[in-house]
């Protein structure tokens, strides 16, 4: 979007049709964004706990506070009992000084960010299919040029209306799209075919689909035996689910299974796109993989219009796992568990690697240790009071911490909980970058100055680096310029997997973004299959680059694994995995699976979103969306308030009948905090290797509420 300057100091937003990824459109959030701007409504001062309450300081006082509280955790209990917790919404630049503060200012391990909660499962799906995690291989404008879109879990009529168009596109252009979700939602009504699967059940139903691939000889035998590898034990898992076995699980009925596989293996090119529904579960990784084992087995992954990517759920849900704020990485998606990665961050951060401390905890177990191992945390961007599974376990961790700092625009639940409370900037007053669900690094510039009392997040890590390490952790360490920030980043992620080394200010400004890699010089990024047609994506030449001037620069890289994939021979790797059960299934007590998600009004959290009227308006409070027979069941009209209970808590919302869902599944949106908390019901049970929360599905039992 453009920003244009009102009389009254504010700002209005201006569609911006050049832009290649929206290409003008927004959704009401990105309409209505400035007025979180408002003085009114946001924090402008920073607050400080005294006696029982957050009472208005200086943030010299406020800073100071915050020092010395983490400065005694890591005196009394050693650096690993400070926890530091990101968020997805982060620049990449605040993202990189996060990581880069709490490895060596604090010299703890105990770092994650709400991303975890996000696309986890399917970046571990994708590093072991690809070697190589973005969230998208190729630009959404491909999308609407494919044959076919199987859209699994992911409801973008509400989540991304601007991406909607894309397929709607692919629909007028001949293309077919098949949308796997449990309710018939706004995007499923647009489908040519609607599978609903019963919640915790698309690992089964994508093996199905598989064996169908099999048994009517549909498989790409050349492509399979020319660019991957693992094929036979894949085979042997998917020809386990036999179609009728895999009704039974699912509910799919097994025409419905044949007509997808008829409609995916048809057509020349086809796609599958993954969200939050396969990939928030406790076998999301799983899950994923044996979706990218239908793209492979069918050829349709590293060739032009096909292939397997995930929508991104954050603003830069992307980026903000590439440079440093996860528990297991450095900058540059470098693991930090590898010694040359260590080496190489070490000395662009000038210290010693053996001073980087190793992996830390994932998200929920690090929220779930606070209070015991983790007595302080400093937190950024992130309101786990409502978003995480079993929230109000979570919010009881944070009440038992020593000490909580928290950085924020507004005055969340979790902020509620601190000790102290710095107000930050917002993307209006700030400059930087994210990177979007493409791989796409995009410049985001400051419209407007912050009101008077407001500083960025990149200022607070400049004066707690001064207060708890003194000048040798300052000097160039952690600057409060962004552009400087990126700059220190390009070195630190040159070589690695997410190479921006060849990205500029310069250039993102002038080319609309630049997708990774990008390392300084053409030809560096061979490992993550340039894109054929580069060229045609390529910018103007930046004389500003820090490479040999003879070389031209690295155009970015649109289209991964054209030519190989990014593991160390080239060909991609099948997952021989077989389906489980959720790690909790409905009985006698609990008969009912509950699942969550968005509606379009609102925003993860709803922090912000739920300070805008216009939203509000139109979205107001959390409901529970039930089939008309288990209403009748329960005796239950629309409106009535319901309570849903799982085995870690109650929740109360009004009743929203519709034939849309299953009947044996209610579904509840997780944005709202109190008493129709939709985390207070979640279940924190892990995925062994993505660490995600089974967000997705758990057992309920749902009753009427006395009025």
């Amino acid at each position: 979007m453009n920003l244009t300057p009102l009389q009254d100091g504010g700002v209005a937003v201006v569609e911006r049709p050049d832009f290649p990824v929206n290409r003008g459109a927004l959704c009401g959030k990105g309409r209505t964004a400035p007025e979180v701007l408002a003085r009114s409504v946001r924090l402008t001062s920073p607050l400080v706990r005294s006696g029982g309450t957050l009472v208005p300081a200086t943030w010299d006082e406020a800073l100071d506070r915050i020092a010395q509280g983490l400065h005694r955790t890591r005196t009394e209990h050693g650096p690993d009992a400070c926890g530091v917790f990101g968020g997805g919404g982060l620049t990449n630049e605040k993202a990189y000084s996060l990581g880069k503060f709490a490895r060596i200012v604090l010299g703890t391990s105990q770092i994650d960010y709400n991303g975890r909660f996000c696309m986890s499962s399917a970046a571990a799906a994708g590093m072991k299919a690809f070697g190589l995690d973005r969230g998208l291989p190729f630009p959404l404008e491909d999308i609407p040029r494919t044959g076919c879109v199987v859209l699994v879990g992911s409801n973008p009529a509400e989540t991304m209306p601007p991406s909607l168009r894309y397929f709607t596109e692919l629909r007028e252009n001949g293309g077919t799209l098949i949308v796997v979700d449990p309710r018939r939602t706004r995007t499923a009504e647009q489908a040519d075919l609607h599978l609903a699967p019963r919640p915790g059940t698309d690992l089964a139903l994508a093996l199905g689909l598989l064996h169908l691939v099999v048994a009517e000889g549909r498989v790409d035998e050349e492509y399979v035996q020319e660019r991957t590898a693992g094929w036979e034990d894949a085979r042997a898992a998917a020809m386990a689910h036999w179609p009728e076995y895999v009704e039974r699980i699912t509910g799919v009925p097994v025409p419905q299974l044949r007509e997808a596989v008829r409609m995916f293996c048809e057509p020349e090119h086809a796609m599958v796109l993954t969200a939050r529904g396969p990939e928030q579960q406790s076998k999301g990784t799983d899950t994923v993989g044996a979706w990218i084992n239908l793209c492979l087995a069918t050829g349709r992954a590293g060739r032009p219009l096909s292939g397997y990517g995930c929508l991104t759920g954050q603003g830069n849900g992307q980026g903000g796992r590439e440079h440093g704020q996860k528990a297991d990485q450095l900058p540059g998606y470098r693991k930090l568990d590898d010694p040359a990665a260590r080496r190489h961050v070490a000395e662009v951060w000038g210290v010693d690697p053996d001073s980087l401390p190793g992996p830390g905890r994932s998200a929920y177990e690090l929220l779930d240790a606070l209070g015991t191992d983790i007595k302080s945390l400093l937190l950024m961007g992130s309101n786990p009071v409502v978003s995480a599974p079993r929230a109000a376990h979570i919010e009881e961790r944070i009440k038992s911490l020593d000490f909580l700092a928290v950085c924020d625009v507004v005055l969340s639940e979790t902020a509620e909980l601190a000790d102290v409370v710095l107000p930050v900037t917002q993307w209006a007053e700030e400059t930087g970058t994210t990177t979007n669900l493409e791989g796409r690094v995009l410049l985001r510039r400051r419209a407007i100055a912050p009101p008077e009392g407001v500083r960025s997040d990149l200022e607070v890590m400049h004066e707690l680096a001064a207060r708890l390490s003194g000048e040798r952790a300052l000097e160039k360490g952690f600057p409060t310029d962004a552009e400087e920030v990126f700059e220190e980043l390009r070195r630190a992620s040159a070589g690695g997997p997410a190479d921006y080394s060849g990205i500029t200010y310069r250039r993102l400004a002038e080319e609309n973004g630049v997708f990774w890699p990008c390392p300084a010089a053409t030809g560096a990024a061979d490992d993550a299959g340039d894109c054929e047609d580069a060229s045609l994506d390529a910018g103007p030449d930046d004389p500003a680059q820090d490479h040999d001037a003879d070389a031209a620069p690295h155009p970015g890289t649109p289209r991964l694994f054209l030519d190989r994939f990014a593991t160390p021979d080239g060909r991609a790797r099948f997952a021989p995995v077989s389906h489980r059960a959720a790690a909790e299934e409905p009985d006698d007590e609990y008969p009912v699976l509950l699942t969550t998600g968005r509606v379009v009004a609102q925003y993860q959290s709803g922090a912000q979103t739920r300070r805008v009227d216009e939203l509000n308006t139109a979205a107001p409070g959390p409901f529970v969306e039930l089939h008309p027979r288990l209403a009748a069941r329960l005796g239950a009209a629309d409106g009535d308030p319901l309570a849903v209970i799982s085995r870690r808590g109650r929740a109360v919302a009004p009743a929203r009948i519709t034939t849309a869902i299953r009947p044996d599944t209610v579904f509840m949106p997780f944005h709202w905090p109190g008493e129709g908390r939709a985390n207070t019901l979640t279940n924190p049970a892990l995925d062994p290797t993505s660490r995600m929360p089974e967000f997705k599905t758990c057992a309920v039992r749902v009753e009427p509420v006395d009025s």
